[in-house]
């Protein structure tokens, strides 16, 4: 069960990185990814894993947050 959730929150945040560049809400989706592939590294045993993602974590939020807003391309 846990491969699975690995599975499926690596496929997320690598999917989210790769859209990152169509908005800033995929940054924060991005940041979400991190949260949980860290959430499945430290689940699964590997800290180190689940230590660097939550850096990436971090670094995707502080990225959104810096971004900026999407509200001036609608339409």
């Amino acid at each position: 069960m846990i491969t699975a959730f690995g599975v499926v929150a690596l496929t997320f945040m690598m999917g989210m990185y790769a859209l990152e560049g169509r908005g800033r809400r995929y940054i924060l989706l991005f940041a979400l990814g991190c949260a949980l592939s860290s959430a499945y590294g430290f689940a699964s045993g590997a800290w180190p894993f689940g230590s660097v993602e939550a850096v990436w974590c971090v670094i995707a939020l502080r990225r959104y947050r810096l971004s900026p807003d999407d509200t001036s391309h609608v339409g």
